[in-house]
């Protein structure tokens, strides 16, 4: 989540969330603290997504979670 970038939406109102290296991981809210746990679920959403289909996925901050077959 220290990845994460906010902004204000001055026409909406309201926030946008993003973890850009982490493409579609995104959320929008009213207030930054529903923004942030909206960008959190986002999160959680993306990974078990992308574990489940084995997809490569970006090391960050030296965390590699890619599953790899054990011999």
């Amino acid at each position: 989540m220290r990845h994460a970038r906010y902004e204000i939406l001055p026409e909406e109102g309201g926030f946008y969330g993003a973890i850009p290296p982490l493409p579609g991981v995104w959320a929008n809210a009213n207030t930054l603290e529903d923004c942030r746990a909206e960008l959190l679920s986002a999160l959680e959403d993306w990974l078990l997504f992308s574990l489940s289909r084995q997809d490569p996925l970006p090391v960050l901050d030296g965390i590699d979670l890619t599953v790899r077959e054990v011999a």
